[in-house]
């Protein structure tokens, strides 16, 4: 049974209905995860269930029904991506020695193609957007957030949301035509005509 995340849910999740609080789960979780993943966390599963242990018991407090549930939900989820972010920056990465792949040798032709190849992934791409580009598309395309809404997850207005998305978007555009993306493409990717 797909049911969707309604008032009449949302009240009897405050009031502590496990059921309830599940139906907000399997609405929200994937777009969390989403969101997580675009930013770069690293263990994004865990973290989107650290987001709704966070969120239960913020709910009897919650204010602007299931609009202000996604925005309270996302605005934890940015807490703890940047969370996440400061840790491992404070932390450096350890990576095992591979002889395989450090065997001292130049990587081949095919190597370098592959390379290359997988800088197109979404996940890179967003990478090479700045931050706040990253964060806005984050929320906005991946979390499927309004402009309210992102606005008050960024700490901005609503008219700086709308500059910063279109923004992202023509970032992403030039993105992709430096990968050799055509137009055609392009204008279906970002929904220009």
């Amino acid at each position: 049974m797909d049911l969707h995340i309604t008032d009449d849910v949302l009240d009897a999740a405050r009031s502590g209905d496990g059921d309830a609080f599940a139906v907000i789960w399997r609405n929200l979780a994937p777009s969390v995860t989403g969101y997580l993943r675009a930013r770069g966390v690293d263990d994004a599963e865990g973290v989107t269930s650290d987001v709704f242990v966070s969120l239960l018991p913020k709910l009897p407090e919650m204010r602007g029904g299931v609009a202000g549930l996604r925005t309270l939900t996302f605005s934890i989820a940015h807490a703890r991506a940047v969370d996440e972010a400061r840790r491992r920056a404070r932390r450096p990465s350890m990576v095992e020695f591979d002889p395989i792949r450090h065997d001292g040798q130049e990587a081949s032709a095919e190597q370098v193609a592959f390379t290359r190849l997988a800088t197109t992934d979404a996940h890179d791409l967003l990478l090479r957007l700045s931050p706040d580009h990253r964060e806005v598309l984050a929320l906005r395309v991946v979390a499927d957030l309004g402009l309210e809404q992102t606005a008050t997850v960024m700490g901005r207005s609503v008219g700086s949301i709308k500059q910063l998305q279109r923004r992202a978007l023509l970032a992403l555009r030039a993105e992709l035509a430096t990968d050799g993306v055509t137009s055609h493409s392009l204008n279906a990717i970002t929904g220009a005509t």
